[in-house]
């Protein structure tokens, strides 16, 4: 009897450790699912971030600029003087894309905007100031050249080591550009995309870069957006040579 109690005791004893060890054996198979299922989350959470291109836009993005004569468009170089708040003289290295604003002074010409810029030149050494743009567009389609294309200009916050701006005139609040500036644009951006081999993807609004309302009627209308971008595609496409 003695004997056959110790054996159970010791089965007890066994079935005790099996079920501790099943115990932990669960734990650290919930433990492994719980850090999978996190994994796959935050997968699923990148690859919604990460754009994903349409064929639409790879198309636009297809272009071969070896194939491409942009002319250059009239444009009056009226530098400004090199100075800490508009135009500091930092190198620009490299460029990968444009980017569109608006002058939000509605009703000025190009010159003004400039004469602005220029004015920064004697203001102090604060950030409030620092304000400057590669390329101003006027009401009627003038375009002046206010940094040269090698130089940062201060207009679109972290993108201006990477990007050459434009300003653009505007009649009114709303602004929507004159049919004199919109083709002016859309000529001087296909120039220097053709110039630097610039995807038509990579031309931006100050909006995409720090969610400012600018270039406003380009914001409030995405759709308008997409046919400038239709528009410039479409430009370069007839500035192919022929073969």
């Amino acid at each position: 009897m003695a004997v056959i109690c110790q054996k159970d005791k010791t089965m007890k004893k066994l079935t005790k450790a099996k079920k501790e060890k099943i115990k932990h054996f669960l734990m650290i198979a919930g433990v492994a699912s719980a850090v999978s299922l996190l994994a796959l989350v935050i997968f699923v959470l990148v690859i919604q971030r990460v754009p994903i291109k349409t064929t639409k836009e790879r198309k636009k993005d297809s272009l071969d600029y070896s194939q491409i004569e942009v002319e250059k468009p009239d444009i009056s170089k009226k530098l400004l003087t090199e100075n800490i708040n508009s135009r500091p003289g930092t190198p620009l290295e490299e460029i990968k894309g444009i980017v569109v604003h608006y002058t939000a002074n509605p009703g000025t010409n190009a010159k003004a905007n400039r004469n602005y810029f220029e004015s920064r030149k004697d203001c102090p050494d604060e950030g409030q100031y620092k304000v400057s743009s590669h390329f101003i567009i006027g009401l009627q389609g003038s375009i002046i050249q206010c940094i040269p294309e090698n130089e940062i200009a201060y207009a679109s916050n972290n993108r201006n080591s990477d990007t050459l701006s434009i300003e653009c005139c505007h009649p009114d609040d709303s602004g929507k550009f004159t049919d004199e500036t919109y083709q002016s644009l859309v000529h001087l951006v296909s120039y220097l995309c053709d110039k630097y081999e610039i995807p038509v993807s990579q031309i931006i609004r100050h909006y995409d870069v720090t969610q400012k309302e600018c270039p406003r009627y380009f914001v409030k209308y995405p759709e308008e957006w997409e046919k400038f971008h239709s528009d410039v595609t479409a430009y370069l496409k007839k500035k192919m040579v022929k073969q």
